[in-house]
């Protein structure tokens, strides 16, 4: 028994071979979830079009929201889930304003806050009823859902300022690029995409971690989350670039 036991210490090699093997795995879930997260943008937009968009918009903004309130261990770094999640949310305005237009992708942006305070407001009601004796859920759902609202109430405000800004930073691209290369709208997407998105992410990497977080972790912590944060949303937004042309691909094709 005591053998058994000393193998599963940290400082024991079991301990460590098993660490390394979770981190491995969640290094690959989260490669994977990146190609299917922006692989169901696309499929959404091929088959239901530009309401596809808007219900992956409100359906992201909510369980993104969840994500967050789980830390893992992936690629050397302590980061939160939900920046895959996301990150699709700007995969998706800048889809929608390549194909759709400003007022398009405004739209979508105003969904995600519709859908976001409309959760806020719904999860908090789970706490007020009082649980039947057969109930087993309603303790983890307080324990989930506590400190819901600081969270989510910093992330509608992050979201709206972040995600505004990213449809004005891409048109503010758009008119930059269209006028270097003389009037030729469709060139530089990879510049109008990135420019605005890296420049969105990093507002957003600060304004939510140091927002939602402060109090909770040590600043030392909050460092670590927003470093991180920032480093997996340069590869999403990198990431993406290839699915906003193949959304491009599918517009112009559904269009003719």
């Amino acid at each position: 028994m005591r053998r058994y036991e000393s193998l599963n210490q940290p400082g024991c090699p079991t301990g460590r071979t098993g660490r390394k093997r979770e981190k491995k795995m969640n290094e690959f879930l989260l490669i994977a979830s990146l190609f299917v997260i922006y692989g169901t943008v696309l499929l959404a937009y091929r088959i239901f079009g530009l309401h596809g968009l808007y219900c992956f918009t409100a359906i992201a903004t909510i369980t993104a929201n969840i994500e967050v309130l789980i830390m893992v261990n992936a690629f050397g770094m302590e980061q939160t889930l939900g920046n895959i999640l996301f990150a699709s949310t700007f995969l998706v305005t800048d889809i929608i304003s390549e194909v759709e237009g400003k007022k398009a992708s405004q739209k979508a942006v105003n969904i995600g806050i519709f859908t976001s305070i409309f959760f806020i407001i719904v999860s908090q009601t789970w706490m007020l009823y009082q649980p039947s004796a057969s109930d087993w859920a309603q303790p983890a759902i307080k324990t989930i859902f506590s400190n819901t609202p600081r969270l989510m109430i910093v992330s509608v405000l992050v979201y709206a300022i972040c995600q505004r800004f990213d449809v004005w930073a891409y048109h503010k691209w758009w008119a930059l690029t269209t006028k270097h290369f003389n009037g030729d709208s469709r060139k530089a997407l990879w510049l109008r995409n990135n420019g605005s998105t890296l420049i969105s992410q990093l507002l957003n990497t600060l304004l939510y971690t140091f927002g939602a977080f402060w109090g909770m972790y040590k600043p030392a912590t909050l460092v670590s989350i927003a470093l991180s944060s920032y480093v997996i949303f340069i590869v999403t937004s990198l990431a993406d670039t290839p699915f906003v042309y193949l959304a491009r691909m599918i517009h112009d094709k559904t269009d003719k």
